[in-house]
């Protein structure tokens, strides 16, 4: 009989720390969709579209571009 109590006591270990393990990795998926979900939310708000980056960078381009136009045609001596 100390056998079959050894196996189940056993048993009963592996299976509570099995479940205790798999409960941390669900706490941990939900909380990465939480995560997710809320960065996906974020995202738009903290970075520049790309669309939009290179539409001001032309404008700025063609602003410097026209600097460097009147510099050019200065003739200061």
């Amino acid at each position: 009989m100390e056998t079959q109590q050894l196996i189940d006591t056993v048993l009963g270990i592996s299976c509570t720390v099995i479940g205790w393990f798999a409960r941390e990795l669900w706490t941990a998926v939900k909380e990465l969709k939480t995560d997710l979900a809320k960065l996906r939310e974020d995202l738009p708000k903290t970075y520049v579209d790309r669309n939009d980056y290179r539409s001001d960078m032309h404008d700025i381009k063609s602003m410097l571009g026209k600097i460097f136009d009147k510099l050019d045609g200065k003739q200061d001596k």
